[in-house]
Formats: structure tokens, sequence, C-alpha cells
């Protein structure tokens, strides 16, 4: 399976920024895409991503760029040019819904994940990619070679370790925390969250308002606005694993955003697929947006 950051899947600015035409096309991808067998003409990729002020020139290069790095393929069908998506990007894109609308919030009878790991200087590079996978799937820093997690990340934690064949250098433990520090100060020293806090607050400002015109709004301002909010919330589900309630701040703002991105995909999904499905001239888009209610 091709490393999430090598795909450009994931968005690399924080959620009030700007984000890159690519990760927008791989949320149409991850939205419509596989209502077609994964397969969109480079024709209706630049109509739709128009909608979201990206230019044709734009859209061309950023599909080279996601072919190149392994995620898209190029294809015809019936003598129109087009990508389809490839096997490790419809790996990907499933754990991305796993992700980002099956999210689990962990509880403290979960028990915490520790993987504990002393990679050899010959193969320093597989170091290097251990801790931007661990931090990939949300795990803190308790030292250098130790990392912690809640335990439902157990079944990514051990495929990471297989894939980059890292199983002869790494131990991985599943317990409770029995005894020295408070968990609740523990959190805050393993996890960066005021930093978390920050991107919460940026996504709350930003949809709070499209929340309150979504109402009003058509079918292609439907598109815009989910498109660009799925694309804009895909980092937080990484970023923070579904840390324990009860040992995070109690006006922890990701409980706001996670109902709000909630009641916006609910709002936003039905008249966003009628949109793709007007563009492209079938019913299938529609099916699919559905499904990802």
């Amino acid at each position: 399976m091709t490393v999430v950051e090598d795909t450009g899947v994931e968005a690399e600015d924080a959620p009030g920024g700007a984000v890159q035409p690519r990760q927008l096309i791989v949320t149409v991808y991850g939205l419509y895409a596989r209502g077609q067998g994964g397969w969109l003409s480079v024709a209706s990729v630049v109509r739709l991503m128009a909608d979201l002020d990206v230019d044709a020139q734009a859209v061309r290069s950023s599909i080279s760029r996601l072919k190149r790095r392994g995620l898209l393929v190029a294809e015809k069908r019936g003598g129109a040019a087009g990508y389809t998506l490839s096997p490790a990007g419809q790996e990907i894109l499933a754990e991305g819904d796993a992700r980002i609308f099956g999210r689990r919030r962990a509880t403290a009878r979960d028990g915490w994940l520790v993987v504990v790991f002393s990679v050899p200087e010959t193969v320093r590079e597989k170091r290097y990619r251990l801790r931007t996978e661990l931090t990939r799937l949300g795990f803190g820093t308790v030292t250098p070679g130790v990392w912690i997690a809640p335990g439902h990340l157990q079944g990514e934690a051990a495929e990471v370790l297989e894939r980059l064949e890292l199983t002869d250098h790494a131990e991985v433990f599943l317990g409770e925390h029995v005894a020295f520090g408070e968990p609740v100060h523990n959190i805050a020293r393993w996890w960066d969250l005021p930093a978390l806090d920050q991107l919460y607050t940026e996504f709350l400002d930003r949809y709070r308002p499209v929340e309150q015109r979504s109402a009003s709004g058509g079918p292609a301002e439907a598109f815009t606005d989910y498109v660009e909010m799925v694309t804009r919330w895909r980092r937080l589900p990484y970023a923070d694993p579904g840390l324990p309630l009860e040992l995070l701040p109690a006006d922890w703002k990701g409980l706001q955003a996670q109902d709000l991105f909630a009641r916006l995909r609910e709002k936003l999904a039905g008249p966003a697929g009628e949109h793709v499905s007007a563009i492209l001239g079938a019913g299938a888009p529609r099916a699919n947006a559905a499904r990802q209610q």
C-alpha cells in the first residue's frame, strides 16, 4: 500500500488555509468516482473543479502528480480520456472512509497501545517512515522510541510495522496505565492539545457560517461547500486519534467540530450528489453520495 503522505491524500495545510487542487481532486474521487467503477473522465473532473475555482491547467497538473504517486491510472473509456483509481488508491480511500465517516472515540476501557522500536542505522530511512506513519495514525510520543495511542489502533499499527518490514525491530503492547503520573496530565505531554484545539476552532469558525446559509443555496453551492469541507476535515481524524473524553479539557472543541461536520454532511451530501449527477449525466454519483451519508 502506498504511504498516504506520498499520495497527497491528507491536507498539508491547516483547515484555515488554502487547500491544494490535488487534495480536492482526491476528495472528488473519494466521494463520487467509486460509484462509477473508480473512473472519471478528464473533462468531467475539469468541469467539477471549475466549481471549486480551480482552472483546467491546475487540474491536469494535479492529476499528473497523483498519477506519478500511484493513486490514479490513465484509462480511456468510450474514447474519452480519463483516470481510474489504482488498487492502492482504492485501499487508501477505504481507510479514509473509516477514519472520516466512521470515527471512533476511545474510552479508558480500551486501554493503551504502546509501540516500542529500535531501528538500526542501516535502515534509518525506515525509522523516519515509521515515525511519520505513527504520527499519521495519531500516536503520541512518550520518548523517541516509545509511542502511545488508544488501544483501538492496534490493527493499523501492526499493519504499518508489517508493511515497513520492521516487525523484528519493534514490540507492541496493549494494557492499562496503573501507576505514576496522572493520565490527564500525560495526555497533555504526549499530544499537542493546544494545536489540535486550534485546528478545531478554525474548522468551527469557517463552517458555522456555511451551516447558517446552507439552506438557501443550490446544488452547485452545496457541492462546493461539501467537497471543501470534507477536504479540510480529512486531516483532523488523523491528528486526533479519538482520545478518551474524560482525559480531555472540559471545553474540548473537537466535539463541537465533529457535530458540525455531521450536520453539514447530512445537509450537503444529497444536493452535492445531484450536482455531480447532472454534470456526469448518470445517477451513480448520487447513489454513491447517498452511501457516504
